[in-house]
C-alpha cells in the first residue's frame, strides 16, 4: 500500500491523482480483514511536499499492527524531475519521529531487506526507513523486476532489461528459465546509488511505474 499523506491535498501533490486518502485507508483495512497481514505502509518523502506528515503519519499507525515505511524520494526514471535538495535524508526522518516517540533499531528479518527496522520502545509497533540515497545497499541488494513485457531488470534503477518472454512463451522446463534467471545474476553489477553522481546525470532510466517498486 502507498499513502504519502493523511491529508488529501498533500497525497495529491505527491501523487499527482485525486486519489482520496479514506479509500487507501479502506483499501488496508480491508486487506486487513482479509488476513494480509503485517501490512506494510510506504510514504515517499520529499522536500517542501510532505516532509511534515511524517509525525503524524507514524503517529497515526502507531499501534495498528501495519508497518510503515518512510522511503527517501528517488531518481527514478526520468520524468519526476528529482533533485538531490528534495531529499529528506532517512536519519532525519528518524529524528523527527524519535523526538515524540522514542525509537531504537531493530536486527534485520534477513539479509538484503531494503529497509532498516526501527520499533518503538513502549511497543507501539514498528516502522521502516528505506534510504537507497544517503546510505546505499546496491551490495546486498537480491532484488529482480520482471515486466509485463517478459523484460528482466536487475535494478529499480536499470537503464535496460534482459529478453526473457522466449523462454516463459516458448515452452521452457522450470530448470531452463531458473538457470537463465541465474545466468543473469551472476554477472549483474548494477550499482547505480552507490555511484549517483554528475556522471549517472542524464542517463535513461526505465521509469519505475513500468518495473514496480
Amino acid at each position: 500500500m502507498s499513502l504519502d499523506s493523511h491529508d488529501n491535498a498533500v497525497f495529491a501533490a505527491m501523487n499527482d491523482v485525486d486519489f482520496p486518502v479514506d479509500q487507501v485507508l479502506a483499501g488496508i483495512e480491508a486487506a486487513a480483514a482479509a488476513g494480509l497481514t503485517p501490512i506494510k505502509v510506504n510514504m515517499v518523502v520529499k522536500r517542501g511536499v510532505n516532509e511534515e506528515s511524517v509525525v503524524p503519519m507514524a503517529r497515526a499507525f502507531r499501534g495498528t499492527g501495519h508497518i510503515l515505511r518512510f522511503i527517501e524520494y528517488m531518481d527514478v526514471g526520468t520524468t519526476n524531475g528529482w533533485r538531490m535538495d528534495d531529499v529528506v535524508p532517512a536519519a532525519e526522518i528518524i529524528a523527527r519521529i524519535d523526538a515524540e516517540m522514542p525509537l531504537e533499531p531493530l536486527e534485520a528479518n534477513y539479509r538484503g531487506e531494503v529497509a532498516s527496522r526501527w520499533r518503538y520502545r513502549d511497543g507501539g509497533g514498528e516502522i521502516g526507513v528505506i534510504a537507497s540515497v544517503t546510505q546505499p545497499f546496491c551490495g546486498d541488494c537480491s532484488r529482480v523486476r520482471l515486466s509485463a513485457e517478459g523484460m528482466l531488470y536487475t535494478c529499480l534503477f536499470a537503464t535496460k532489461g534482459h529478453y526473457l518472454r522466449a523462454l516463459l512463451r516458448g515452452g521452457a522446463s522450470d530448470a531452463a528459465i531458473a538457470g537463465a534467471i541465474a545466468a543473469v545474476w551472476r554477472v549483474r553489477d548494477d550499482r547505480y546509488s552507490e555511484i549517483r553522481s554528475s556522471e549517472t546525470i542524464g542517463l535513461h532510466k526505465i521509469e519505475m511505474s513500468y518495473i514496480g517498486g
